[in-house]
């Protein structure tokens, strides 16, 4: 065998290796929620003596947790949907359109970058407050779309900057409008950048824990880490029905990064060389 075989046997087997390494937490956790609490306790790593569901039940009968998946899919959707807008703009601006304060513009957004939000808590919490947001899911939309834009406009302004200029010059030969070119020519194109930016921020909102827990106060309002957090009694918890929640409430991030972890993977190396 070569060199270059053993190299490359090695290679795939750490890979494989490290897959399966990061996949056992997630094999665990849907095996610990087929089981009853017992059987959590008693045997934690042996797969159940008998399937049951009961603990699936119990989340949606007992903790109406479909409520609480409907409060953060709106919360995730609507961050998710207005980061991208936004950012499509500025992020067009930034790359094409060239003015004395286009490099300070840029600047300004990875500042947002640098400046963890959670130190601004207390103004952050009057701001809301003047705005009459609290205990409102806009308070966190609003919070996650700030947060959320440095990072999108970065990749996305790199990904623009790899678009050959001649597209736009034929569109506009052809009477195409700035927004009609961006809406039907670039945004397309963009699609492993648009495709990086939506799962680095879903999964950042969808487990957010800290700004609902100070935001929202009624009980309807609340999103999925905040039901988990009622499954930790003081003197015991029911983990097979906690185990159960976690498992749901990974699957979208779970199929998001399945359609569209190519667009994941090209969009981050979109910038990295023109």
């Amino acid at each position: 065998m070569s060199m270059k075989m053993m190299r490359r046997s090695l290679l795939y087997t750490a890979a494989i290796g490290y897959a399966l390494l990061s996949l056992f937490p997630l094999a665990l956790m849907l095996i610990s929620s087929l089981k009853p609490n017992i059987e959590i306790l008693t045997k934690p790593l042996e797969l159940p003596s008998k399937l049951t569901f009961v603990s699936y039940e119990k989340l949606f009968l007992e903790l109406d947790y479909a409520k609480y998946v409907f409060n953060s899919a709106y919360i995730s959707i609507m961050s998710l949907l207005l980061v991208i807008v936004f950012s499509v703009m500025v992020s067009y601006y930034i790359a094409r359109f060239q003015f004395k304060w286009n490099g300070l513009l840029f600047f300004y957004f990875l500042i947002g970058m640098m400046l963890p939000i959670k130190l601004g808590l207390v103004p952050l919490f009057l701001l809301i407050q003047d705005l009459n947001l609290v205990d409102s899911p806009w308070s966190v939309i609003l919070i996650h779309v700030g947060s959320g834009l440095p990072m999108a406009v970065l990749i996305l302004a790199g990904f623009f900057r790899t678009l050959p200029k001649e597209l736009e010059e034929a569109a506009k030969i052809d009477g195409c409008t700035n927004a009609g070119l961006l809406m039907k020519i670039l945004v397309p194109l963009m699609k492993p950048a648009i495709g990086t930016v939506t799962i680095i921020n879903f999964i950042g909102v969808w487990n957010e824990f800290f700004f609902p827990m100070i935001f929202i106060q009624t009980e309807g309002k609340k999103t999925i880490p905040l039901a988990m957090q009622q499954l930790f009694g003081e003197f015991t918890t029911d983990w097979s029905v906690l185990f159960a929640g976690l498992t749901l409430s990974s699957l979208p991030m779970i199929l998001i990064f399945a359609f569209a972890s190519r667009q994941f993977m090209d969009g981050l190396t979109a910038g990295a060389v023109k």
